[in-house]
């Protein structure tokens, strides 16, 4: 068992899931970092070993009445990101680009999988992130698993550590839309930096 856990947080490091060293944004802070989008949707992102194709990270955008990405244990760090419990403020399609890009290098590439769901569906996995709070490294298809399944119309999600097992499970859901990043670079919060002054 040791040597699972020992091969889980060795996977998790390099790709983005260790241990969270960030400080957490103020309340006040949270409140004035909102995004909204059009619609309700979820989406599983996951990064993936490009040569053995084993998983590295999990994370959930969630697309409610706000827009937020659920980070267990992620590495993403910018001076202008609003983070507290792991959680993502005010993700925007450029931040989300960036948050893609700083995951995707020569090494692994960022599956989306995209689902829409109901208003309610949304705002229950909104709360579910926000109320979670961090998450140990190593844990972060864990906890995203074990909220998915706390979610109407998810339930048949079975708890997970690998973040593949995690995205072949979502897969089975009807009307989940797949895509795919592929950088050839270093992939780290220098070239999400250059995405977000790109756009």
């Amino acid at each position: 068992m040791k040597r699972i856990f020992a091969g889980l947080a060795a996977a998790a490091i390099l790709a983005g899931c260790a241990n969270d060293t960030g400080i957490d944004a103020t309340p006040e802070q949270v409140a004035q970092a909102v995004y909204r989008a059009q619609g309700s949707s979820l989406t599983l992102i996951t990064v993936v070993n490009n040569r053995t194709g084993g998983g590295g990270h999990t994370a959930l955008m969630v697309n409610g009445s706000q827009q937020v990405i659920f980070d267990p244990a992620g590495s993403f760090r910018d001076e202008r990101i609003i983070e507290r419990g792991d959680v993502l403020y005010a993700m925007s399609p450029k931040w989300v680009r960036a948050y893609k890009s700083s995951h995707a290098r020569s090494t692994y590439h960022v599956m989306t999988q995209e689902i829409d769901v109901t208003p309610a569906q949304a705002e229950r996995a909104l709360q579910l992130v926000r109320s979670n709070g961090a998450v140990p490294g190593a844990f972060c298809a864990n906890a995203t698993s074990g909220i998915l399944r706390q979610i109407g119309g998810f339930d048949n999600i079975k708890q997970t550590f690998y973040p593949v097992n995690l995205s072949d499970q979502f897969a089975t859901i009807p009307g989940v839309r797949t895509e795919r990043h592929y950088e050839d670079d270093e992939g780290n919060v220098v070239d999400a930096s250059a995405v977000v002054a790109a756009n």
